[in-house]
């Protein structure tokens, strides 16, 4: 049996900070590198980036050989020892990364070894170079493109340059090669119908107002267009947001397909805190400090609220389950305004900034992709074709 060796790692500058991957695959008997791989991830912290790189280096060596042994050698003796099941995987962030892992090979092909971060110097030298691109608003592309063993084939993929708030995206995106992993997994992202907050351009988080007449009708079309729109679907299971506005949206589209509604508490909306219910105007003069710092930054609450980098982490977290649980499937996700944004920002790799660039109009619908490489393909963004 072929044996595969998947050495990987997570470079955050800053914990969490700026962050990326990197992994190679090689073929034990000849050492050569069948696959490199790196990817700039934004914000995380560095256990995250290298379960990100264990992932990535399992996905490549699964499309590289799906039969061979597979030797995972990592300096993360966190990753090491919870991934061979000796330590248990507590923190929030990590259990739906760790699942993912468990669910790319069989459990008994693989083994994890920890080695000195001397001996890992590969798979750093990696995740480096992806955060130096980034940095230089570039995406960092392959020396080495993934060799399959002969049973798949490649296509060519663009891939969306990394972004930063600092640093702006290059003209045009790069082009590189990437395996045919057949069907990913797509989340159909729709944003619920209109409230009487949303007709009143009020900020509506938490707070739990019903749809309006007009609210009900918007889920409706929604859902006579899921129902026989074939570029989409078919759906096959339906999450939502435990707000009566997501749940009522989400209940028109399974009434009309015919599928159960599962609560997601990771993609609720933002909670604004003090500025819920408010016009932009009244928050303005009630607030005026608190909602500029909001508005500036990332990582700063409304006034008893949450922060846009706290929802957008936990909205990824839900994504990572949904994709772990229905791999190759379409799920539709009924939420709000802001977790869709925020995994749009995700997908393309842009900053959490380009929030505030975005349309998003009530009962509206996006589209992404999701391949077993990592890539990300955001195919729409704000369509409402069904409400015209």
């Amino acid at each position: 049996m072929r044996t595969l060796i998947i050495e990987a790692d997570g470079a955050s500058r800053g914990n969490p900070g700026e962050a990326s991957y990197g992994a190679v695959v090689k073929d034990e008997d000849t050492g050569r590198a069948l696959a490199e791989l790196a990817e700039y991830l934004g914000r995380a912290t560095n256990n995250v980036a290298e379960y990100r790189g264990l992932i990535a280096g399992l996905e490549a060596a699964a499309a590289i050989d799906a039969g061979a042994r597979v030797k995972v050698r990592m300096d993360s003796k966190l990753v090491v020892e919870q991934m061979s099941g000796r330590w248990q995987v507590k923190h929030p962030d990590m259990k739906p990364l760790a699942e993912r892992a468990r669910g790319l090979l069989p459990g008994a092909a693989v083994s994890y070894e920890w080695i000195p971060r001397t001996l890992n110097k590969h798979a750093d030298r990696l995740a480096n170079e992806a955060l130096d691109a980034a940095a230089e608003g570039r995406t960092w592309v392959s020396k080495t493109p993934l060799a399959t063993d002969g049973a798949g084939q490649t296509q060519p993929r663009a891939e969306v340059p990394a972004a930063s708030a600092e640093q702006p995206a290059p003209e045009k995106a790069r082009v590189a090669w990437s395996p045919d992993l057949g069907r990913p997994t797509r989340l159909l992202l729709l944003r619920h119908g209109v409230t009487p907050l949303t007709l009143e351009k009020r900020f509506a988080g938490i707070g739990d107002p019903r749809l309006t007449a007009e609210g009900e009708q918007q889920a409706r079309r929604a859902a006579d267009r899921l129902r026989a729109d074939v570029r989409y679907g078919p759906i096959d299971a339906i999450v939502a947001s435990p707000l009566l506005r997501t749940l009522a949206t989400a209940q028109a589209v399974a009434d009309a397909v015919g599928l159960p509604v599962e609560p997601e508490p990771g993609v609720r909306e933002i909670d604004f805190g003090l500025l819920e219910g408010l016009t932009f105007a009244e928050a303005h003069e009630r607030y005026p400090a608190e909602l500029s710092a909001f508005l500036g930054s990332s990582e700063v609450a409304p006034p008893q609220g949450e922060t846009l980098g706290a929802l957008a982490r936990r909205a990824v977290e839900a994504k990572d389950r949904l994709v772990a649980r229905h791999p190759r499937q379409t799920v539709l996700v009924v939420t709000h305004v802001t977790p869709i944004k925020a995994l749009v920002c995700d997908a393309l790799g842009a900053p959490l900034s380009a929030v505030n660039r975005m349309e998003l109009a009530a009962a509206s619908l996006s589209v992404i992709d999701y391949y077993g490489d990592g890539l990300s393909n955001v195919r729409c963004v704000n369509d409402t074709a069904h409400l015209d």
